[in-house]
């Protein structure tokens, strides 16, 4: 991990530069699958899949036997530990339901906002070296309490065409039937233009590597909704002496162990603190069964020291962290000032960890200072708002004359005259 002291502001952008390729890099890789794939459909997929996941499938819908045989190799543990974050999870969820919004905005004039579910979504899980089974309940569960009526989800196959068995746990815990063995971005691909086996969708939700994320900007050329850029993981921690060093290092190394991709930030206000984190680092570096994977990422990440907590603040807002865990003497200064975060984190007890999978809050969040303009999933996020209105004959009298003079001032006489007939029927 590389140290900083007090690095001038006019540095900070190349100082908090992410280790990820630029889109120029692998667009034109994500463009030849997804020309590919819009013209030949499932040929296309079978082809990626077999060049990229090393397996030749026949049939890539999970079927209800393999779902069935996937559940008894999941350990009771393991089971009973994925219903409680799903319970917390739909707690929180169900939650950030609103009511409908009405108001009479002028005498006779109502208008109202009404939430409806997204009809088709398609859920991207990612597999890989670290099956996401989690993150199944992260999209699934509120996309359940939206009241989404097609759900498909899509995760790479191993070697052996099979997809992890608490993944299809998961699945079928939160009523998702439709499983595609398909990932990368040909999944992508395959949800945006739909083929013999995989069903277009409206939506696109999930976090991927770099290509997925390419990918899912990509398809929003194609009508395609995304839920965000989600890409690499990233964690930044602000910390004081107050801290527990051997907390804030073992932080740092859950989110390094993602790949070598991700990356971590220290900022702290105390050199010695840094100091003691480093060397915590270190040796809980060796006992990690990942631990070249999480090397290569604490080599792309910095410890940064500020002498001012206003200058970590102005720092950690320009850096737009996904993940940001404080945990000072002044906690309450950063939760009123931050601006740019997906998700928050307070004190020594409360672990990134507990976000990724059981304190009921959602894990896919805007990665790479996306946080900046974007929110992290949510259940809005499964949901459109429509505006509804409806005017009776006070309310054209009252506001006819209004919108007559803005359409002329428009030049748009069809608008006016939309009013005008009305109300000389009425006068």
């Amino acid at each position: 991990m590389k140290i900083m002291n007090n690095p001038p502001k006019k540095d900070w952008n190349a100082l908090l530069q992410r280790p990820t390729q630029t889109v120029d890099d692998i667009e034109n890789t994500v463009t030849q699958i997804f020309e590919d794939v819009q013209r030949n459909k499932d040929i296309a997929i079978s082809k990626y899949t077999q060049l990229f996941d090393g397996v030749s499938l026949e049939n890539t819908i999970v079927s209800g036997e393999e779902i069935n045989t996937a559940i008894t190799e999941v350990s009771d543990a393991l089971k009973l530990a994925i219903q409680q974050a799903k319970s917390n999870i739909e707690v929180f969820h169900t939650a950030q339901k609103t009511d409908k919004v009405v108001v009479e905005t002028s005498p006779g004039v109502t208008c109202w906002q009404e939430k409806r579910p997204i009809q088709k979504v398609g859920l991207y899980i990612p597999g890989g070296t670290a099956p996401l089974f989690s993150t199944v309940l992260m999209l699934a569960v509120p996309a359940q309490i939206a009241g989404c009526k097609e759900i498909v989800l899509c995760s790479p196959p191993n070697k052996e065409g099979k997809i992890h068995a608490a993944i299809l746990y998961a699945a079928k815990l939160c009523g998702i039937t439709k499983i595609i063995k398909v990932g990368g971005i040909q999944a992508i691909a395959g949800m945006t233009f739909g083929t013999e086996t995989i069903p277009q969708v409206s939506k696109i939700f999930g976090p991927g590597n770099q290509f997925v994320t390419v990918a899912k900007q990509l398809a929003t050329k194609f009508g395609v909704a995304i839920d965000m850029p989600a890409g690499p993981s990233e964690l930044l921690v602000m910390a004081d002496a107050s801290a527990n060093a051997s907390y804030v290092a073992a932080d740092l190394l859950s989110q390094a162990e993602h790949g070598a991709d991700s990356q971590v930030i220290l900022v702290a206000t105390s050199q010695e603190f840094i100091n003691q984190v480093s060397i915590a680092l270190e040796q809980q570096l060796l006992a990690l069964p990942r631990k070249e994977l999480a090397q290569k990422a604490i080599d792309n990440s910095k410890a940064i020291f500020v002498e001012t907590d206003e200058n970590a603040l102005a720092l950690i807002n320009e850096y737009g962290p996904e993940h940001f865990i404080v945990c000072t003497n002044n906690n309450d200064y950063y939760l009123d000032n931050i601006e740019n975060v997906g998700s928050v984190f307070i004190g020594n007890y409360t672990p990134e960890s507990a976000g990724d999978y059981a304190s009921g809050t959602n894990h896919t969040l805007p990665t790479n200072g996306f946080s900046k303009a974007y929110s992290g999933v949510n259940l809005d996020s499964f949901l459109k708002s429509i505006t509804f209105q409806e005017i009776t004959e006070e309310g054209i009298l009252n506001i006819g004359n209004t919108i007559e003079v803005m359409a002329a001032a428009e030049g748009l006489q069809a608008h006016k005259n939309a009013v005008t007939v009305r109300l000389n029927d009425l006068q």
